[in-house]
C-alpha cells in the first residue's frame, strides 16, 4: 500500500483514545502497518505488550476514519503537510527518539533533514544584550547555511526567526498549537514570512489552541531535530532551560551563553555551564569546532568525497562511509539506524575504520570522514 493510501489510518491512529506515540509505533511494529492495525482482531491485539482490553476495542472503531479524512481534507485545503514517522520527508534526528511524535503537521519549504541545524532559545524577558547576541550568532551562522529552530515565542524565539529572515537563512518555529493557530497572534505575519525558505511545525491537530501542557512537548521537538541547542538568555526555571534538558537527555550538544552575576535572565545559562550541561558559548568558533563545521575543511571534505575509493572496504564499511559522505557528520545512532547494523557490530566496525585513518570520532557520540 501507497504512502498516500495508508495516511487515513496513520491519521486514524493519532485521534484513538488513551493512545500514545510510543504505542502507536509498537501496535504497527506487530502488525506491518496502519492499516493492518485496524484489522487485527481484539484477541490478537491483547497479546501485544501494553495493550489492553478498552485500546484493542477503541481500535475497532472505524468512525475515526472519517475523522481522519476530514483532517486530509483541510490539510489539502491549507497547504499542510503531514508527516508520519514511516515518511521518507519525517525529520531522520527525530525517527530515533522513543517518545517522537509520529504525525507531525508542516506547512513550508525547509528541508526538514537539512545537514545542519541549531536550535537557538532563549527567555520570553530578553535583555538588549541577549538581543544582540542572538542578532550575532544568526549573521555568524550565514556562511554555514544551517537551519535554526525556535518555538516562533516572544524573546529570544521571535528575534532569532527574524534575524534570520534579515540574513536569508531558512528557520523553523515548532509551535504549542494546531499549525492554524499562530501564537502568539502578533507573529503572524513572521511565521508567513518564514515559510518561503523555512516553515512552521506542530504534532498538534487544526484548531488546538496553545495548552501549558503542549509546550514541553513542542521544546522536545526543538531538541530532538537540532544537532545543537545554544541557550542566549534563560531564567532557572522555563522553557528554554527544559529544551537544554531534552538535549541533554538526546545526547545533543548544548552551549549556553554565560551572563552577569545575579540576574535572573541569566541564571539558567550560568546553571548550564556550572552544571557541566553546557559548553560555555563566547563565539561562533565554539559551535564550528565542536560540530566539525570548518569551512576550509568542509572544502576539502567534498573534494575528499570525490576522490575516494571504496573497492578496499567491505560492504558494511562502504555503506557507513557513504552515509558519512552524504551527512559529513553523524551521531552512531543515527548511523545504526540509517546502515540497520547492529549498534554493537557498529561501534566495532567504527572504531576499525578510525584505527585505519579514514573517519574521527567527534564529541557526542558523533562520526564525521577524516579529511587527509
Amino acid at each position: 500500500m501507497s504512502t498516500k493510501e495508508n495516511l487515513p489510518y496513520q491519521v486514524a491512529l493519532t485521534l484513538i483514545p488513551k493512545i500514545g506515540d510510543v504505542l502507536i509505533r509498537q501496535l504497527i511494529s506487530y502488525c506491518g502497518s496502519a492499516e493492518q492495525v485496524f484489522k487485527t482482531p481484539v484477541s490478537k491485539l491483547l497479546k501485544i505488550p501494553n495493550i489492553g482490553k478498552t485500546l484493542a476495542l477503541n481500535l475497532q472503531d472505524k468512525s475515526v476514519l472519517d475523522k481522519a479524512f476530514a483532517i486530509i481534507e483541510e490539510a489539502d485545503r491549507q497547504q499542510v503537510d503531514l508527516l508520519f514517522y514511516t515518511d521518507k520527508n519525517y525529520p531522520n534526528r527525530l525517527k530515533q527518539l522513543y517518545d517522537a511524535p509520529v504525525l507531525l503537521y508542516y506547512k513550508g519549504n525547509a528541508n526538514l533533514n537539512h545537514t545542519k541545524t541549531v536550535a537557538i532559545v532563549g527567555t520570553r524577558q530578553c535583555t538588549e544584550y541577549g538581543r544582540n547576541v542572538t542578532e550575532e550568532l544568526v549573521e555568524d551562522l550565514k556562511d554555514f547555511n544551517p537551519l535554526v529552530i525556535s518555538g516562533l515565542a516572544y524573546g529570544i524565539d521571535i528575534v532569532a526567526h527574524k534575524a534570520c529572515l534579515k540574513n536569508d537563512v531558512p528557520t523553523l518555529g515548532v509551535m504549542a498549537s494546531g499549525i492554524d493557530f499562530i501564537y502568539p497572534y502578533q507573529h503572524k505575519n513572521t511565521s508567513i514570512q518564514m515559510q518561503e525558505t523555512g516553515g512552521i511545525l506542530t504534532e498538534q491537530m487544526f484548531g488546538v489552541q496553545p495548552d501549558p501542557r503542549f509546550f514541553p512537548q513542542r521544546n522536545r521537538i526543538i531538541a530532538g531535530m537540532s544537532d545543537v541547542t545554544i541557550v542566549i538568555e534563560a531564567a532557572v526555571k522555563g522553557g528554554a532551560l527544559i529544551t537544554a534538558e531534552y538535549a541533554n537527555n538526546y545526547h545533543r550538544d548544548i552551549f549556553a551563553v554565560p551572563g552577569q552575576l545575579g540576574k535572573s535572565f541569566s541564571e539558567g545559562c550560568n546553571k548550564l555551564i556550572k552544571e557541566k550541561k553546557a559548553e560555555i558559548y563566547t563565539s561562533i568558533k565554539d559551535v564550528v569546532e565542536t560540530l566539525n563545521w570548518d569551512l576550509a575543511g568542509h572544502e576539502k571534505s567534498n573534494s575528499f568525497k570525490n576522490t575516494l575509493d571504496l573497492t578496499n572496504f567491505t560492504d558494511d564499511e562502504s555503506q557507513v562511509m557513504a552515509l558519512l559522505h552524504k551527512n559529513q557528520v553523524m551521531e552512531i545512532d543515527v548511523l545504526a539506524w540509517q546502515s540497520q547494523i547492529h549498534i554493537a557490530k557498529l561501534s566495532s566496525l567504527l572504531l576499525n575504520l578510525e584505527f585505519q585513518g579514514v573517519l574521527k570520532s567527534l564529541p557526542g557520540k558523533k562520526y564525521a570522514i577524516s579529511v587527509r
